[in-house]
């Protein structure tokens, strides 16, 4: 019985520790996220997580958590909308190669672009 309580307090601790591990990576990106925070400040947290590892945690948890809770949801959306941005991109505007060509051939009867320019974007609608 006595090796399966070592074992449990074991995993206990163990568990704790990748825990702690968690929470210390967070502040650690919310302090580099944070760009309002001056640089000095963000030595004076670290140092502070250097010395002090698990005070200076849940100090940090207390004074600045709704605003890293914050940040991380702005980062999210920004991600989120850089990766629907960067979808419409690719994804064109739905118009076929037909739509494309007859774009292009209205530009360059008005003159705005070239015979050259005409023949790329034709090639480019085309591929």
């Amino acid at each position: 019985m006595n090796n399966f309580s070592q074992w449990l307090w074991l995993m206990i601790w163990w568990f704790l520790f990748v825990v702690y591990l968690i929470i210390l990576f967070q502040i650690i990106g919310d302090l580099f996220r944070d760009h309002a925070l001056s640089g000095w400040w963000k030595a004076v947290w670290m140092i502070g997580l250097i010395f002090l590892p698990f005070l200076v945690a849940l100090i940090y948890i207390i004074a600045r958590g709704r605003s890293m809770a914050e940040r991380q949801v702005k980062q999210v959306q920004e991600a989120q909308a850089n990766t629907d941005s960067y979808i419409r991109s690719v994804a064109g505007s739905g118009k076929s190669p037909a739509e494309h060509i007859t774009d292009a051939k209205a530009l360059l009867d008005a003159g705005t672009i070239s015979q050259t320019e005409f023949e790329a974007l034709k090639a480019k609608a085309l591929a």
